[in-house]
């Protein structure tokens, strides 16, 4: 099977956060024609993605590996709660407070996570990037105003969720690497980590999962559109296809290479992929604030890539 580099897997992610910047846009045109709540929206991205990964895994290279059931309940779990929560956070305080909360707090649990389950060290470039990833977010979306408890709380428990998937699929991913030699410092490993079926095989098969979870929720808010039926399949299947099936397969195989931090760094181009598909396509105004802060945040993820990139040249003359 085909191994993922650590240049390839930078690549990776940061393809996957440009694509979810996507899926904010298409889910409000998909509730402005069919009428569905975000439960059902959520349901059938990953029924979705589901199919398309279930119908891909016959091409050669993929395969689909199933992972053990206790991975898989996990990840599946984990992204239907994070999935539902952030739905919930911003039907009850917004898409502003839902952004910054639990895109904000999300870098912060995965660099703790990884430090003590993964003994990643997020170190001082590390440090400087998320600060200015942060900072470049909070310009971006602007400050949460008119927050309830439970939007917080539903925003932090899909932040809990999201970070848990990352370490989770992080875990995986380095187990199936090549051991470190005795010694050096664990950080990512080096050219050639976990294969990218291991990690099409996570993706596929917690799609399956968590779409059967949210099932009985996404039921009892309506599960057929109300209008506009054409629309919303073509929307739906775009959901599925693009922010779902490619672009965390993308990320998963990703993370076989790339550090847990620097991967939920990364994924805050999210939120600026988004703002330039609205002042292009959707014909928005981007304040100067929000302009500076999608600039902030494409210079923060410059900072971790050359990182990452002097880190491989680092092991490469050392090795």
């Amino acid at each position: 099977m085909t191994h993922v580099s650590v240049r390839r897997g930078m690549l990776y992610v940061t393809a996957a956060a440009a694509i979810w910047g996507t899926g904010g846009p298409a889910a409000a045109l998909l509730y402005q024609v069919s009428g569905l709540g975000p439960l059902a929206v959520s349901f059938w991205r990953f029924v979705f993605g589901a199919l398309l990964l279930f119908a891909a895994a016959r091409l050669p290279g993929l395969g689909g590996h199933r992972p053990a059931w206790p991975v898989l309940l996990l990840a599946g779990a984990g992204l239907a709660v994070s999935q539902a929560a952030y739905f919930g956070a911003v039907a009850t305080s917004g898409v502003a407070v839902a952004t910054v909360i639990t895109l904000g707090a999300s870098p912060a649990l995965v660099a703790l996570g990884a430090r003590v389950l993964l003994a990643e060290r997020l170190g001082r470039r590390g440090a400087v990037s998320m600060g200015l990833a942060l900072a470049g977010l909070a310009l971006l979306v602007g400050g949460p105003s008119g927050a309830s408890a439970l939007g917080v709380a539903l925003a932090l428990v899909s932040a809990v969720a999201y970070a848990g998937v990352t370490l989770q699929s992080r875990h995986a991913g380095r187990s199936q690497a090549p051991a470190a030699p005795r010694g050096t410092a664990i950080a990512a490993p080096a050219d050639g980590a976990a294969s990218a079926g291991e990690a099409y095989g996570r993706a596929m098969w917690g799609f399956a999962v968590g779409g059967a979870l949210l099932l009985p929720v996404a039921a009892a808010e309506g599960l057929v559109p109300s209008g506009g039926e054409a629309a919303s399949v073509a929307l739906l299947g775009y959901l599925g296809a693009m922010p779902t099936a490619l672009a965390y397969s993308l990320f998963f195989a990703g993370l076989a290479s790339v550090r847990a931090t620097t991967a939920s760094v990364v994924a805050l181009l999210e939120p600026a992929g988004a703002t330039v598909i609205g002042v292009l396509l959707l014909g928005e105004r981007l304040p100067a604030a929000s302009a500076v802060g999608a600039a902030v945040l494409l210079a923060s993820v410059a900072l971790l890539a050359a990182g990452e990139s002097r880190d491989v040249r680092g092991r490469s003359t050392s090795g």
